[in-house]
């Protein structure tokens, strides 16, 4: 079937891109699904760093790539063996869990081999790719979803359903924003009651976690950004403090929480900010981050502090989250009021808006954009 979707050929053009349009919204060829896949009607997807790390340069694919990975939409056609039947509502997550290798077995799903191997390959977990340019070449998936489209095909191992009543642009937040961000403070930081606890990145992700913590009972609640209207809004959200983010925000968390907060998480991929979060954790508490730096980036440590002072550093992508059955109990805490992430949907875009969408995205004006098709 013939497709309208949005294509990255060339990454690194000069913001903003609203005049470079480094993402080319185009006609292609999409292939049926196979055994174990889905064709889906995408009906909204979200904007995320992952895919302007692609387009800046700071996240090498291969190109062409028909971007996106945040989304929601409607199963159109299922193949054999996928488990889902036409009319299916679904959240798509970024990471396709084989469901038998050794990571997957052991319920970290984010963590499959051959998923990771075909998301960095730009291909579906069943292996090749089901786009097709009008010259005969095959542009690549963006980590098994391509969401900027009209219609996909992805491997169901992508997919989880949702109730049919749940709004697309609400639903597609929860495939990464949602999962990241949540997952994070719940899984990663494991935040319990009564805790303190400094979220550094106060985009879609940081907010997630932001409204998780507060969710888990989290008693001070420090919320950092450069961006002051992102701390405005953090604070209409739960958070007990606002501090400008810079280097001067370790010593304020540390002043606001009495010597550091016990669980810190660093959503901004900067590799800086990430020793910031280091430094703003108290003894014996833990450091997460969920921002994907650049591959050459390094992190210097204090080496003795791990010891000395028992600090734990933990990384977590995909928010430690197994999607299938972590975007349901997300989707429930959200309709009892406890995690109102409709609050992070910032703007809604068009197709042909996208490069428009990732200016606001770079500069920081957005928190979550969804192109509503």
């Amino acid at each position: 079937m013939r497709v309208r979707a949005a294509v990255l050929r060339e990454s690194g053009r000069e913001a903003p891109y609203a005049a470079s349009r480094p993402i080319d919204v185009t006609t292609l060829e999409l292939d049926p699904p196979g055994p174990g896949e889905l064709l889906v009607r995408v009906r909204a997807a979200g904007l995320c760093h992952s895919d302007l790390s692609v387009i800046n340069g700071s996240r090498r694919r291969p190109l062409p790539m028909a971007l996106g990975h945040e989304a929601a939409g409607e199963v159109v056609e299922a193949g054999a063996g996928s488990g889902f039947e036409p009319g299916d509502h679904v959240v798509l997550a970024f990471v396709p869990s084989c469901g038998d290798c050794e990571r997957c077995v052991a319920g970290r799903p984010a963590l499959c081999g051959p998923g990771a191997a075909a998301n960095g390959q730009g291909a579906l977990l069943g292996g090749g790719m089901r786009w097709r340019a009008d010259d005969g070449s095959r542009p690549y998936h963006h980590l098994g979803v391509s969401a900027f489209a009209e219609h996909i095909v992805v491997s169901a191992r992508s997919a989880v359903k949702v109730d049919a009543d749940l709004p697309f642009e609400i639903a597609a937040l929860f495939g990464c924003a949602v999962l990241t961000g949540a997952g994070a403070a719940l899984h990663s930081a494991r935040i319990q009651a009564g805790e303190s606890v400094a979220v550094l990145g106060l985009g879609g992700v940081g907010l997630a976690a932001l409204l998780m913590a507060k969710a888990a009972g989290a008693s001070t609640l420090v919320a950092v950004d450069v961006v002051e209207h992102k701390r405005e809004l953090a604070a209409r959200l739960g958070a007990t403090h606002t501090v400008a983010g810079g280097p001067e925000a370790v010593e304020r968390i540390r002043e606001i929480t009495g010597g550091g907060a016990e669980k810190v998480i660093d959503t901004t991929g900067v590799a800086p900010v990430l020793r910031q979060a280091y430094d703003a954790t108290r003894s014996g508490g833990t450091t997460v981050t969920v921002g994907l730096p650049d591959p050459e980036a390094q992190l210097s440590l204090p080496a003795l502090s791990l010891v000395a002072e028992e600090k734990t550093l933990r990384g977590s992508y995909l928010g430690s989250c197994v999607p299938r059955r972590d975007v349901p109990r997300f989707i429930e805490l959200y309709r009892s009021g406890a995690l109102p992430v409709d609050a992070l949907l910032s703007h809604r875009l068009t197709l042909d808006e996208i490069n428009e969408g990732f200016d606001r995205l770079a500069d920081g004006t957005a928190v979550r954009q969804v192109v509503v098709l």
